[in-house]
């Protein structure tokens, strides 16, 4: 649509702004049951809901009935000649169905409450070992790490126990608890590597600390961007993750996202939200997950030893390139000397165009495809130089532990 001199965007033609948040708020929410008004706005809806369903429901029962001689004696056999009907049939939910697939994973599925000197904050998490050790967000746990902090996880039959940080990596976002329970039901770990877009997902977890909460939709996109940590350092947050439009909202933080057949296949994060002037909040349909390829990793490195490493390039991005590609700064020792890049001969200045054949849009796109990886893969990057594209391999390798 042309617009003239002067003219105004039609509303459906402005854009729209959009920031991307983790699904737990970075000023926690309360871990406080939900306000009178709330309840009393749910209970108000659902009572309209159930009178004017019954009402409805009543009428056309009340209508067909009359005609039908079985039913007729049911009427006749009431005070006033007249009876409700009811069904008998039973309702077949075969293993596969969402309701089959929420019953086998709501048990493994738990709320996490935290309290600290920073306030408290809600979040979910779920059984990965049946020796009590839960995966959740970083960013759920994060405030009570100090020390200071009480972690404490409700399971979806309503028991409540204490929890302890066995290890975080605020690099994935990732956090691993531990209750003191055995005989856990652990849920089932998929491969995130194999999913595709518009494969079903179901989303579960206690949004808005309403626990046991179940969700579905489909994978929307693969390799997103995302950042999800909320700490100072930017990168330190990004991961590649998958985008589904099942509904998330703040609480659904550390929560599974798992596929048609029960299997984890990523771990619900963040959200897309409108921009604050428009008074929008909660999931608008952009929901994100870290692939559970990669939080199986860390997982077992934070059991293992407590921490976890993540691989690096060695070169340090200038972040005000607005791409396409990935700049390496032109600063000093934006080039780790005898790092990854450094032994593959790029220098600063060169334009990291692609990654194992993938085209790299900015740097961001940089960062997670290179966290995607492990310490020791090796990945093949292309760049520009003098308008010249050289394609090289280079090995991974750990970053220095802080």
């Amino acid at each position: 649509m042309n617009q003239g001199p002067g003219e105004e965007l039609p509303w459906w033609s402005q854009p729209v702004a959009t920031s991307f948040t983790s699904a737990m708020p970075a000023t926690p929410l309360p871990a406080t049951k939900p306000q009178f008004p709330i309840r009393l706005a749910l209970a108000m809806t659902l009572v309209a809901g159930v009178l004017g369903g019954g009402i409805g429901y009543f009428a056309a029962s009340y209508s067909d009935a009359r005609s039908t001689p079985d039913v007729r004696a049911q009427f006749a056999n009431s005070a006033d000649g007249q009876a409700l009907t009811t069904s008998t049939a039973a309702i077949e939910r075969a293993p596969g169905s969402i309701a089959g697939i929420a019953a086998r994973v709501l048990p493994s599925v738990v709320s996490i409450s935290t309290t600290s000197n920073a306030g408290s904050g809600t979040g979910s998490g779920f059984v990965i070992r049946s020796d009590g050790y839960i995966l959740t967000n970083n960013h759920v746990v994060n405030d009570a790490a100090d020390g200071a902090g009480k972690i404490t996880v409700q399971f979806n039959g309503g028991k409540s126990v204490a929890a302890e940080i066995v290890g975080r990596d605020s690099t994935y976002d990732l956090a691993v608890i531990k209750v003191n329970m055995k005989n856990l039901k652990a849920l089932v770990l998929g491969d995130s590597d194999k999913v595709v877009v518009g494969d079903s997902v179901i989303a579960i977890g206690s949004p808005l600390g309403l626990t046991g909460t179940v969700t579905t939709g489909v994978v929307s996109a693969k390799d997103r961007p995302v950042s999800t940590g909320g700490g100072l350092d930017a990168q330190n947050s990004f991961i590649n993750a998958i985008q589904t439009d099942a509904a998330i909202n703040p609480g659904n933080s550390g929560g599974p996202l798992v596929d048609a057949t029960g299997a984890v296949i990523g771990i619900n994060s963040a959200i897309a939200s409108m921009s604050s002037s428009s008074g929008q909040s909660g999931s608008i349909g952009l929901g994100f997950a870290i692939p559970i390829n990669q939080a199986k990793r860390t997982a077992e490195q934070l059991i293992a030893t407590g921490k976890s490493s993540h691989p690096i390039l060695g070169v340090s991005l200038d972040l005000q390139f607005a791409g396409p590609g990935a700049r390496i700064s032109n600063v000093p020792g934006a080039v780790v000397a005898s790092g990854p890049a450094d032994n593959a001969g790029l220098i600063s200045g060169d334009l990291i165009v692609s990654i194992d054949g993938r085209s790299i849009s900015n740097a961001e796109e940089l960062i997670v495809a290179i966290r995607s990886h492990a310490p020791g893969d090796k990945v093949k990057i292309a760049y520009s130089r003098a308008k010249k594209i050289t394609e090289v391999t280079v090995t991974l390798v750990a970053a220095p532990e802080n």
